[in-house]
Order: C-alpha cells, then structure tokens, then sequence
C-alpha cells in the first residue's frame, strides 16, 4: 500500500514579502519524511480571504492531508480560520471549548481575555481542536486539513500532536553517490539509469568544493534491499 500524500499551504503575507524566512515548511518535509508520508506540494499565498479558500479547496482534493501554517493569532489579518470555514461550508462561531481554555490561560497570567483574544477561539462547526502546549489557542483539523500556528515552536509542537493521530507509513530512505564529475557529463547516463527504476525517485544535485565540480546523486524509495541494489548498478554504471 503506497505511503498518504500531503500537501502545505504557507499563510502569511510576511512570507511574501521576505520579513520572515519561513521555517515550517523545511521541518513539516523532515517530520513527514519520518512518519511515512509523501510531501508532495508546497504552496504560499497571501493574507487573502479568497486565495486560502482556493488553496485549501485545491490541495485538500488532492492530497491525503493539508497542513497550513499561520494566520490563526489575535489580530485582524488572522483569517486563516474564517477561509478554511468558507472552502468547507460550514459556519464558524466562538467555541465553548476553545473560549475555556483561553479564558484559564490569560486568568492565570493576569491579562484581560480580551476581544482580540476571543478571536483565537474561532473554530468552523465539526473541526478538532490541535492541542497547543506552548501558548494554548489551539489550532484545528477539519477533514483531512490541519490548522497551524506560524510561529515555528508552536507550529512543531502543534504537529507533535497531528502526527501521533495518522498512521506510519514506510518510512523514506535514500542513497546517495558522490561523483567528481559535473552534471553535464554523468546526465545522460544516469536519465536512462532512472527509467530502469520507476518505482525510485533519482535525483542529481552538483556542488563546487574548493573549485572542483562534482555531483551528488540521490536514490530515494522505501524498500532498503531495493535502494542498495540501484546503487551497486549505479556505482558499476559510472565506474
């Protein structure tokens, strides 16, 4: 049975304009990776009601999980809530839940629960609420889209949780070959080394050491005996 597929959508106009240097998505790829789920496209939009509505209607078709990062906080750019609600059709109140936890949170540090604050109680009807341990507002799944903060230590711990609830699948391994020779000269050779393994994934990436160009080539898959046995044809191939 073939490993689930995933898919991220990027919130936040302070990606978009390079403010901030997104971090999620490197760490969501490496996690994944582990679990045994494929990450198969990543995507970044704006601020923008319509274009997260689009987003997640896209990605959640076609892919077995959605996780999005950002735009769950306080403030009146944090719509990622309100759009996920739209793509699904289905109304979003204050949760009685979610208001608890916040109510408890900001009483025991002494600051107003606030309307700014009510706004992280906002969950669409029939979604889960994502355990935040770091700064409690929670994020949400509904379907099969999961709901995360943007800020990188609560994104992580918040996809802790996530990830203990959806099964493992086999694990992605790799091999890799380091060759002292430019891509140019090993490219045709390791095209048709490639279309022997359609159930690997082959990929080519050169680097320049002191000068010297050279080109590491990566076997990826889930099958152990099955990678080590590409790289031997590989290694006999370019010898």
């Amino acid at each position: 049975m073939p490993n689930q597929t995933a898919a991220m959508l990027v919130i936040g106009d302070e990606i978009l304009s390079g403010r901030t240097r997104d971090s999620n998505m490197h760490h969501l790829a490496m996690a994944l990776t582990e679990h045994g789920l494929v990450l198969a496209e990543a995507r970044v939009v704006a601020d923008d009601h319509a274009a997260i509505v689009v987003g997640v209607n896209a990605l959640r078709g076609a892919y077995d999980h959605v996780f999005t990062s950002g735009g769950i906080g306080p403030t009146h750019d944090d719509i990622t809530a309100e759009a996920v609600a739209a793509a699904f059709g289905v109304p979003i109140t204050q949760r009685a839940d979610a208001m608890a936890l916040l109510s408890v949170h900001y009483e025991r540090q002494g600051v107003p629960f606030n309307e700014a604050r009510q706004r992280m109680a906002r969950i669409p009807d029939g979604a889960v609420l994502i355990d935040n341990p770091v700064s409690i507002a929670p994020g949400f799944s509904l379907g099969n889209v999961h709901v995360m903060a943007g800020v990188p230590r609560i994104f992580e711990a918040m996809l802790a949780g996530v990830l203990s609830g959806i099964a493992h699948g086999k694990p992605l391994l790799s091999r890799s070959l380091r060759m002292l020779k430019g891509e140019g000269e090993i490219a045709t050779s390791f095209a048709a080394f490639a279309a022997l393994y359609p159930d690997l994934s082959m990929g080519s990436y050169p680097f320049n050491t002191n000068g010297a160009f050279g080109t590491n080539l990566v076997i990826r898959g889930t099958d152990a005996d099955r990678l080590d046995a590409a790289l031997l044809a590989l290694q006999a191939l370019l010898a």
